[in-house]
């Protein structure tokens, strides 16, 4: 089978954890045994998750006093550079012999999207509390909770249109890894005559592994993240998991913008443009959340 497999940013960092770079080599060694599994039976298309990278280069930049700060399009390729790399490396461990690609790839999106007006994207670490000691007033920040802490959040467009998909597929064909769309690719916007500009923003990465399943053909798309799969009622006194439902069943308002929210509007979009299955479960079972025996599976 054809999978598009999203890993979210669980594969390299866990909750609470310092965003070092040996703690995301450490946890990506972890996650690569599973994702070495499913290459060997499957043909393998990995998206990754940016929001952690992203908000840490932007502080970084930010740091720095004698220059602009770069924009967020330039620290989104920056983060699928060193994300693609460390998911390489680790796989490359498990599977020598395999060719393993990284992508830098831009996303399309419109230049009008009311998203910009009303950001939702969390990137960066958690704070304890909203103001995060002055930070957001101080740099103009958006803040959201997360769970009982907070982070920054950030406008996050529609995915239109995936650059570099011509590409994708001629390394597919090649019989590669491809690890691509990363943080849901960098944010442009198509301006006359072709020409792309980078835009104020981060893609989610679940709405652009939907995309990016849809344009291959992909049999499955499975997202990959921290908990079991979709659950009712998620925070209230009896959570209770969805094994497996139809695309038309759920209300995605019921779901947090900033987490679940996405991952099952991703999971039915693709459901629903292409008459196949997509799953959502963790990551730490991940064979068993591709075969169908573990997670949420949504049928459309």
């Amino acid at each position: 089978m054809r999978l598009v497999v999203a890993i979210g940013g669980n594969a390299l960092l866990k909750r609470g954890e310092v965003l070092s770079f040996e703690n995301q080599r450490k946890n990506m060694r972890a996650s690569a045994a599973a994702l070495a599994e499913a290459a060997g039976r499957h043909t393998l298309v990995l998206v990754h998750g940016n929001g952690p990278q992203v908000g840490l280069l932007a502080l970084e930049a930010d740091a720095y006093k004698a220059v602009p700060p770069y924009p967020l399009d330039v620290l989104g390729a920056e983060s699928q550079g060193m994300i693609g790399y460390v998911i390489a490396q680790e796989l490359r461990r498990m599977l020598p012999r395999r060719g393993i690609v990284t992508l830098l790839t831009q996303t399309v999106v419109d230049g009008g999207d009311p998203a910009f007006a009303r950001p939702t994207k969390p990137i960066g670490p958690v704070y304890a509390e909203a103001g995060a000691g002055g930070l957001a007033a101080e740099r103009g920040w958006a803040m959201a909770a997360d769970g009982e802490a907070f982070r920054r959040v950030v406008a996050s467009p529609e995915p239109r249109r995936i650059v570099e998909l011509d590409a994708i597929r001629l390394l597919i064909e090649a019989g590669q890894i491809v690890i691509c769309t990363g943080g849901g690719g960098i944010p442009v916007v198509e301006r006359a005559g072709g020409v792309l500009d980078g835009v104020e923003a981060v893609i989610d990465k679940d709405l652009g592994a939907s995309l990016l399943a849809c344009n291959l053909d992909a049999d499955r798309l499975v997202i990959l993240t921290d908990v079991e799969g979709v659950y009712r009622n998620w925070g209230g006194e009896e959570p209770d998991l969805i094994n497996r439902a139809c695309a038309g069943e759920f209300d995605i308002s019921a779901f947090a913008s900033g987490s679940m929210g996405p991952k099952v509007d991703a999971a039915c979009r693709f459901a629903r443009a292409t008459g196949r299955p997509a799953f959502i479960g963790n990551l730490a079972d991940a064979k068993r959340v591709i075969e169908g025996e573990a997670g949420t599976r949504i049928d459309p």
